[in-house]
């Protein structure tokens, strides 16, 4: 390269003799005592009037030469002491130059000229935010001025510090993160968005690169000034909405969510004010836009909610028309109506297929879209970054996040489009943006899924009384839980997504298992499951979302069938599905018919477990409800014993050929074993091996006349069954004798005899499950061939797991009376 040869072999270009003699003179004429020439005059001469040429010889010298010289510069501007005419024009052209020389070389900087380099920007910077550039005595235009000055310089600084493939030494990071932060608290009194808009873009990046090393020290910092600037914007009435702010949040918040998401410090202090910051940006770009009438078909009389779906429809209707060429929109732009619907500003980013007509940048160009659409896009990154930062205050601390509950959910009228009052289930409900949906349904689960979801135990609803009462935290997490159901189960039923369906399976999911639905409304736990099996019926969109989406909907169902304590509504569903013939009926319809459907199909192994699984929690939680269901599970569990199944070694090896089918049809059949096991216990009521009616505790004070109730687990639940009567009456015992004598004549003689050791042991169990009162009324036959099957298998059986609950089924056998009595 020209002017850097070994030895002046080759002579330097004149454009690199013109930056070299401007700069000599200027380190010259600095040095001359008294001056001759004021720095404004001799910056003018020397280096200004000449940027042109130094612009083009930049990129022939060394960058070394280049980057002494530029902050040889700055620190000149920084000491320069003029008035508010020369301040202006020197700020201007000395960013302005450096700027551009620094877009032009890439300098190789080294770690011991860093902090140097970093701190000749930094004094350049306070000249530029200082009272002097940016105080009340200056006119607006020069205070404009500086703070572009401030930002070309952090343009500057991103050139000369960004080179591919650099390796960066930790104390660079970390010299680098407290110039940012000073610049960040510095220009929090100038209010420059672009500014700060840029230094936390900067410090996103070096936290990306470098955060989990830095010091706790340099964390704190980082927080406290992130609390600062949060704090500034609590002081203002609302967020401002144009492009320029809308940088400005969107960097922010991104940092936000680095700090948040590698942080080395505790965050308990800050999560009040982050939340409330936050909060505020749930609307970004919606606020004051929500529609003003009513929906066609609809009165103020009869208007409950607006649908949620409907609503986003309206939405991205309302700036749809025919597609315009570019070079026609100009002329129909005085065509176009003043009054038009103020929503339509809410057309979605992320589902609309329509082509928007408003003017692109360029009125000759399609380009990417149109400024309007840029916007609403920059919007809704604004509103997917706060969610995100949500959920990572979450995580980073969950008890105290939880204690903002009621700030960040609703506690009534979830249905409602009240976006100035902004929750998460209002961005999950009614946000046009897809991003932003699942970014509120992501939060939402992690909120469910953490640690704080414990204290959701203590969640009791009871109607709200008068406006501005007190309310209990109990109420308070009662009314946002109910509040919390309604909207996943409408969207449940209403939603196409499948990514975003996926989520709201896992969030219902984790409400059924937090849920203490014997303190919540009656009717609610009957809801969720036939909202969930009529979102089952009603099958998926594409045949991946039945794939990827069946599963976990059968699995919701499951949980809602074994929640506990049960339910007496659910019981009345669940006999009301009885009770209505459902057999018998060509089109089935109901929960029962929709699980021993899903449990006949063993195509899909998964769902045919679930489905599975749930028939065995129906049997344990409603057991009055088996008799009328046993002709469905005899013949289904008859169906998985005729299909031979191979013996699955326990450790499965990859390299076996179709051992994946046979593993999954041993699965399959053990858990249809257990479901027999479960039905056999309900309708012989199985209670457990100990007396679990009279264990009264006499001798405590205070405590003779209560009776202590043991709950056995593998017993069926009979605590919604009348207490005035017998557990299991006449009638039902010879129900159960007549199925336990088919189960023995048909079901067993297969199991017992299976190749699968788990298939028999499971079998085996069944007869841990038998009452006295069952097995007294078999016939001799039977007794002797249920005592010596479970003698011969506790003795010959190979596998040891086998040989176990055969010994226990003895256990419990040996103990009833008429056993003991033989001698047996």
């Amino acid at each position: 390269m020209a002017g850097t040869g070994f030895g002046g072999a080759i002579a330097p270009t004149p454009l690199v003799r013109s930056w070299r003699t401007a700069f000599l003179t200027l380190r010259d004429e600095t040095l001359t005592n008294p001056p001759r020439n004021s720095t404004a005059q001799l910056l003018h001469n020397l280096i200004f009037s000449h940027s042109h040429t130094l612009l083009s010889a930049a990129p022939e010298l060394s960058s070394h030469e280049v980057l002494s010289d530029i902050v040889f510069l700055m620190e000149l501007v920084a000491s320069t002491s003029s008035d508010e005419e020369d301040c202006v024009h020197i700020y201007t052209q000395a960013s302005r130059l450096v700027h551009d020389i620094c877009r032009q070389v890439k300098f190789d900087i080294n770690g011991s000229s860093f902090g140097s380099v970093l701190g000749s920007f930094g004094k350049m910077l306070d000249r530029f935010l200082g009272k002097d550039a940016t105080g009340d005595k200056l006119t607006g235009i020069c205070r404009a001025a500086a703070i572009v000055s401030a930002v070309e310089c952090l343009h500057a600084i991103r050139c000369i510090i960004t080179l591919p493939n650099r390796r960066w030494l930790q104390s660079e990071d970390t010299i680098l993160v407290k110039f940012l932060l000073h610049v960040i608290v510095s220009s929090q009194e100038s209010s420059s968005s672009e500014l700060q808009a840029v230094s936390f873009e900067m410090l996103g990046e070096a936290i990306s690169r470098a955060g989990s090393s830095f010091p706790v020290d340099i964390w704190r910092s980082m927080f406290e000034v992130v609390r600062k600037t949060m704090d500034v914007m609590v002081l203002k009435t609302s967020v401002v909405e144009d492009n320029a702010m809308s940088r400005f949040y969107e960097s922010f918040l991104r940092c936000l969510h680095l700090i948040l998401t590698d942080a080395k410090c505790s965050v308990s202090e800050h999560v009040s004010v982050f939340v409330a910051v936050l909060r505020m940006f749930l609307n970004y770009g919606l606020s004051g836009r929500t529609p003003s009438t009513l929906l066609v078909g609809q009165t103020k009389n009869n208007l409950n909610y607006i649908s949620p779906k409907v609503h986003r429809d309206q939405l991205n209707k309302s700036d749809h028309s025919v597609y315009r060429p570019p070079h026609l929109r100009k002329k129909d732009c005085s065509n176009v109506k003043p009054n038009r619907a103020t929503y339509s500003q809410y057309i979605s980013d992320s589902e609309s297929s329509a082509i928007n007509v408003t003017s692109s940048d360029s009125d000759f160009s399609d380009g990417d879209g149109s400024a309007k659409e840029s916007a609403r896009g920059q919007y809704s990154r604004v509103r997917v970054a706060t969610i995100i930062c949500m959920q990572d205050l979450c995580q980073a601390d969950s008890k105290s996040f939880s204690m903002q509950w009621s700030l960040l959910l609703p506690t009534s009228d979830v249905l409602q489009p009240r976006m100035r009052d902004a929750t998460l289930m209002t961005c999950l409900l009614f946000d046009p943006c897809l991003k932003a949906r699942m970014a509120s349904a992501s939060t939402l689960a992690a909120m469910l899924d953490g640690p704080s979801s414990i204290f959701l135990q203590a969640a009791e609803y009871k109607e709200s009384s008068k406006v501005g009462s007190f309310t209990a935290l109990s109420s308070s997490l009662g009314q946002i839980l109910l509040e919390i159901h309604k909207g996943i189960l409408y969207l449940i039923q209403n939603e196409a997504h499948g990514k975003l369906l996926a989520l709201l399976f896992k969030i219902i999911r984790l409400l059924i298992l937090h849920t203490p639905y014997s303190r919540m409304p009656p009717n609610l736990l009957p809801t969720v499951i036939t909202s969930l099996r009529t979102r089952i019926e009603e099958g998926f969109r594409s045949k991946s979302d039945r794939n990827n989406l069946l599963d976990p909907a059968v699995g919701c169902l499951t949980l809602a069938l074994s929640s506990s304590p049960s339910s007496a509504q659910v019981k009345k569903l669940l006999h009301d599905e009885v009770s209505s013939g459902y057999l018998e009926k060509e089109k089935k319809s109901g929960v029962l018919s929709l699980l021993f459907e899903y449990a006949s199909q063993g195509s899909c192994p998964s769902i045919c477990l679930e489905a599975l699984q749930a028939l065995k929690a129906v049997s344990h939680n409603y057991p009055s409800i088996v008799t009328a269901c046993w002709g469905q599970v005899s013949s289904t569990v008859y169906s998985f014993l005729s299909i031979v199944c191979p013996e699955v070694p326990s450790k499965q090896s990859n390299e076996h050929v179709g051992s994946t089918t046979a593993f999954n049809n041993e699965k399959i059949l053990i858990a249809a074993i257990k479901v027999l096991d479960e039905c056999l216990r309900a309708v012989s009521g199985f209670q457990g091996t100990e007396d679990l009616s009279d264990d009264k505790v006499v001798d405590v004070p205070f405590t003779s006349d209560c009776i202590r109730l043991k709950k056995v687990s593998s017993a069926p639940s009979y605590e919604l069954e009348c207490k005035e009567d017998d557990v299991v009456n006449s009638e039902e015992r010879e129900s159960g004798i007549e199925q336990w004598c088919e189960a023995m004549e048909k079901h067993m003689p297969l199991i017992l005899c299976h190749s699968s050791a788990m298939a028999r042991a499971v079998s085996v169990t069944c007869f841990a499950g038998m009452t006295s009162s069952v097995f007294i009324s078999f016939t001799k036959e039977k007794q002797n061939f249920i005592l010596s099957s479970l003698v011969h298998t506790a003795v010959h059986d190979n596998a040891s797991s086998v040989r176990s609950a055969a010994c226990r089924a003895i256990g419990v056998i040996s103990c009833f009376p008429q056993v003991c009595q033989r001698g047996t």
